[in-house]
């Protein structure tokens, strides 16, 4: 029984180290930066398993709060190259090793 116990706390300081964004690049102003870690943050959470519903939300989050056409993709070991409009880009990593990347087409 006490192994259980043990087991169930490891798990769960497992996900509060883990629950934190780690931004690589970005050329957002601050204030729009801040607003899509709390949206990807939030989807995440909502959507734990599935990424393509969580990049949807995200999407969908930006084009309302920030006009529309903008583009999201969430997943594990991808590379990218894209051409965004000028302060308008976002590559973080959140939960150690599930990447997103948010811009906006020109």
């Amino acid at each position: 029984m006490a192994e259980n116990g043990e087991a169930d706390q490891e798990q769960v300081v497992k996900k509060l180290a883990y629950n934190f964004s780690i931004v690589r690049h970005t050329d957002m102003p601050e204030e729009m930066k801040e607003e899509a870690i709390a949206m990807c943050a939030s989807a995440f959470e909502k959507f734990d398993n599935n990424n393509e519903n969580a990049a949807k939300l995200v999407k969908d989050s930006m084009d309302k709060r920030f006009g529309t056409a903008w583009h999201v993709v969430v997943g594990e070991g991808f590379g990218f190259g894209v051409t965004h409009e000028a302060k308008h880009m976002l590559y973080m990593f959140y939960g150690g090793s599930l990447a997103v990347c948010i811009w906006k087409c020109c």
